[in-house]
């Protein structure tokens, strides 16, 4: 309907234009030169007039069809552009929902396979391993599952690796973490490096003898865990919560435990000054007081301070 209203006036204005257009090329030179023009019995010098006024028309008028369809042609093809852009804009929808409905179902298959079980109730390891490794894919894959997947797997090892009574008075008390365990571990320390939004949370978990050198924890909660041997070399533990947390016989050669939280909420956590003075620390490591207090603690934050002050000094120079 808005169509149809705008097309007859200008159809009517086009009309207008035309049949003017063909009254100046009929009449216009007497109308603008009138007074020197004869209308009867012309001379060559009258026709030498007409045919120049008339060829300037004729050359206007082609200017103007000229800009006219260059105008609907530029026209044309912004609409064309539009037309491109929007379709592709669909496809480009379309894509990413046929991606996330593939990223759904390869997550719900995941999760059942971490939970699978056999008919005794036994866990099928082969299955949860696989189930971990495509969440581990599926992390790596998309960045709007990466949280989900950290969550979950978190979940997944304080349900499996729950904290025991210290006391306890087993035998094989102290014993690896189970291989499903070990392999969410896994995962969880090699994540790729994205910014999330909540903390690492493997808190109260028995994480004795667990593999996670090399392991990325930057602000990681592991308040209360026990990590009773284990294996931490060069972990990144910086700004990490490590309060009631045991070390006892943990390797930590190269960990970075600049800005950790040894005393969270009062509770220190279980660390020999030697095992601390094989980590990389400095002033920002919150200590228990007993490890503040080494001289060997406190010399080594000296010697840290001094190469702190010579460096500076040294760019201060350049």
């Amino acid at each position: 309907m808005k169509s149809r209203t705008w097309r007859i006036p200008l159809a009517a204005a086009l009309t207008v234009v035309v049949i003017g257009y063909a009254l100046l090329l009929w009449r216009g030179p007497w109308w603008i030169d009138g007074a020197h023009l004869r209308t009867k019995n012309l001379q060559p010098a009258d026709g030498v007039v007409i045919t120049g006024f008339r060829t300037m028309l004729v050359a206007l008028g082609a200017g103007a069809v000229a800009a006219l369809g260059l105008y609907y042609t530029h026209k044309g093809h912004k609409q064309t552009e539009a037309l491109f852009e929007h379709t592709r804009e669909k496809d480009r929808e379309q894509a990413e929902l046929v991606r996330e409905g593939q990223v759904t179902e390869r997550y719900v298959e995941a999760i059942k396979l971490l939970a699978t079980q056999n008919e005794e109730g036994k866990v099928r390891l082969t299955e949860r391993l696989g189930g971990i490794y495509a969440l581990e894919r599926i992390m790596r894959d998309s960045e709007k599952d990466h949280d989900t997947v950290v969550q979950v797997l978190a979940a997944f090892v304080r349900q499996r690796a729950p904290l025991r009574d210290v006391d306890d008075p087993e035998p094989d008390y102290i014993r690896p973490p189970l291989d499903d365990v070990q392999a969410a571990l896994t995962v969880l320390g090699r994540r790729p490096s994205r910014v999330e939004s909540q903390p690492l949370d493997l808190s109260f978990t028995d994480l004795a003898m667990a593999d996670l050198r090399k392991a990325r924890l930057q602000g990681a909660i592991l308040e209360q865990v026990l990590l009773l041997d284990a294996r931490l070399d060069k972990a990144d533990l910086r700004d990490t919560v490590l309060g009631g947390a045991v070390l006892v016989g943990a390797t930590l050669r190269g960990a970075d435990l600049r800005g950790a939280n040894l005393m969270w909420r009062g509770e220190p956590a279980q660390i020999q000054a030697e095992q601390l003075l094989s980590t990389l620390f400095d002033r920002t490591t919150r200590l228990p007081k007993i490890l503040a207090k080494d001289e060997r603690i406190r010399d080594q934050h000296a010697t840290i301070a001094l190469s702190k002050n010579i460096r500076l000094r040294e760019s201060q120079s350049r």
